[in-house]
């Protein structure tokens, strides 16, 4: 997927075309803007018509689905899987501390008997 930017820097509507913007970066009719993700903006003034883009987000328990469509077609997609380790993460920080905690409350103990 290439995404595409006007002469005026306004965007326009992404392209699968590889081909055609090879050649357009080739005959200088485009320069790329961003490396990640691919963007060129066109050097020669065109129309600014872009189709209504419509998003839907599906969001479960692990992953989180996000995806752009068109009327005919599908322009972006993408799946964030979450993390679910923070829990356990929580957990085993809570005893780390209780350990050290008492730990050093041993220390103090001995300090005071001495």
């Amino acid at each position: 997927m290439v995404y595409v930017i006007s002469k005026d820097g306004k965007p326009l509507m992404p392209t699968k075309r590889h081909g055609k913007v090879r050649r357009l970066l080739k005959q200088g009719l485009a320069k790329v803007v961003r490396r990640e993700p691919f963007t060129i903006q066109l050097l020669y003034d065109t129309t600014t018509y872009v189709q209504p883009v419509t998003v839907g987000i599906d969001i479960g328990s692990k992953t989180v689905g996000v995806s752009a469509i068109t009327d005919k077609k599908e322009v972006f997609s993408a799946k964030v899987v979450l993390r679910t380790d923070i829990k356990r993460l929580i957990v085993r920080k809570k005893r780390i501390q209780t350990v050290k905690k008492v730990s050093q409350d041993e220390v103090q103990k001995s300090k005071v008997f001495e």
